[in-house]
């Protein structure tokens, strides 16, 4: 264990200095624990610093299984995680379904979504000055825009997943190493990072070392400019969130507000809609063909745009982007309660929220057996009990109901009679009265699948 005075360096009182000003005291935070030396330097620090300012600290070893030192890594990252009685979780992985994307692009994929996973307040990264320069170089190289060159941020908000946090961004890959080897750590070197095939590998390897005899403060000014771009990419937003104002509801994006705009405002627009929705952004070329479909679009027109795995898709002039969905499949599940029943293949997610005076009442839900099944055909409903059934296939598009969710939705059924569209509708004879239980359902599909909870 290292001495007082090494535990006192520099880089401790730098990292304390980033993490308090913007990590609230008591928070929870997760570290991407490869087990590396970066990694391995940041749990170090932290471990430390969560002596004097409050924060429960935990880890992720994410097991891809390419390496065969893949097991090995793991018994490092638990028996490191041990001696701090620090928590560690590790998650399996399998790229074999994305192997197409290529082996790193597809580990980073399973990595991140095993990270956004995780229920803390921050996931914390070991990226460092290096990492940044080398990102903005490859971005700069792929001919990325203002938003891809402005590289990382130390701090990175996200909806409905954990916060990214990037403490290490102002200091440099030697400065790391250098606090290892003074700290005594230990840490697995990835023998992947001496293959040259990889683009990253090829500029930390070959092209930074010339850089560095020529231009020995080229970190510093490069991180300098990502900054700046940074700064670019923010009133880029700024001038988007203005536009969305009139262009963007409900996750849907006006086609006729896209169309008053100038090619690059609409872009921008397009780009700020897509990354609202967490989508991958598209390279020039596509997103320009999307802007394009979009705006010579005619009254209905059936524009369906794929990349990566994500869709862009139209309906009622309106734009909608969601992840790539399975197709529909036929089941049937008893409700018995739960507050969320994740449902098949692309089906989504049902979620159930009791109530008084609102929503289905659950006593005449218990006068049959409930139950929850796909479209078959035929389905039709009683809004008013003064009024005949409307069938689903005249009232879901007048719902607005778009029609690839139409195949997707779930159904609730009671005995045989359909009692309720999620989010949508409800049979009058079935809706709680004032101050009865209810329960409203609500449906989200390509959601991710929160933990299941009784409330009956």
């Amino acid at each position: 264990m290292a001495n007082s005075r090494k535990l006192k360096s520099d880089l401790v009182k730098r990292v304390s200095g980033t993490l308090t000003s913007v990590v609230p005291s008591g928070s929870s935070l997760l570290v991407a624990l490869s087990g590396g030396v970066d990694s391995v330097v940041l749990l170090h620090v932290l471990y430390h610093i969560a002596q004097s300012f409050p924060l429960r600290i935990s880890a992720l070893h994410v097991h891809h299984g390419i390496s065969q030192q893949a097991d090995s890594w793991a018994a490092f990252c638990t028996e490191l995680c041990a001696t701090y009685a620090i928590p560690l979780k590790i998650e399996h992985v399998d790229i074999a379904p994305l192997r197409e994307m290529g082996i790193e692009a597809a580990a980073r994929q399973l990595r991140h979504a095993a990270l956004a996973r995780q229920q803390v307040d921050f996931i914390a990264l070991a990226h460092h000055r290096d990492d940044q320069v080398e990102t903005m170089l490859l971005q700069l190289l792929r001919g990325a825009g203002v938003r891809g060159v402005s590289a990382m941020a130390v701090l990175k908000q996200r909806k409905a997943v954990p916060a990214l946090l990037r403490p290490l961004l102002q200091v440099t890959r030697s400065e790391l190493e250098i606090y290892a080897q003074e700290n005594t750590l230990y840490w697995v070197e990835d023998d992947s990072n001496a293959d040259e095939s990889y683009p990253r590998n090829y500029l930390r390897h070959r092209v930074f070392p010339v850089l560095a005899q020529r231009f020995p403060s080229y970190r510093n000014t490069m991180a300098r400019s990502a900054s700046h771009f940074a700064e670019a990419a923010a009133l880029l937003d700024e001038l988007a969130l203005q536009d969305a104002a009139n262009a963007i509801q409900d996750e849907r994006l006006s086609v006729a507000a896209l169309r008053l705009l100038s090619s690059a405002r609409g872009k921008n627009l397009l780009r700020y809609f897509l990354t609202q929705l967490g989508a991958p952004l598209p390279d020039t070329t596509r997103l320009t063909e999307m802007l394009r479909q979009l705006c010579e679009a005619g009254e209905g027109a059936q524009i369906h745009i794929v990349w990566q795995d994500w869709q862009l898709r139209c309906y009622q002039d309106y734009a909608c982007a969601m992840p790539i969905t399975l197709p529909a499949v036929d089941f049937e599940i008893a409700w018995q309660g739960e507050a969320e029943i994740a449902l098949p293949a692309s089906h989504g997610i049902l979620y159930f929220q009791q109530v008084v005076g609102q929503g289905l009442s659950l006593s005449s839900l218990q006068q049959g057996k409930v139950l929850i099944r796909p479209r078959r055909g035929s389905e039709s409903i009683q809004l008013e009990t003064a009024r005949p059934h409307q069938s689903l296939r005249n009232l879901l598009p007048q719902m607005g109901v778009p029609p690839w969710q139409r195949e997707l939705l779930p159904l609730l059924f009671c005995g045989k009679e359909l009692v309720c569209i999620p989010g949508l509708a409800c049979a009058e004879n079935y809706l709680a009265k004032e101050n009865e239980e209810g329960v409203l359902v609500q449906w989200h599909y390509w959601t991710k699948v929160p933990v299941a909870k009784s409330i009956m």
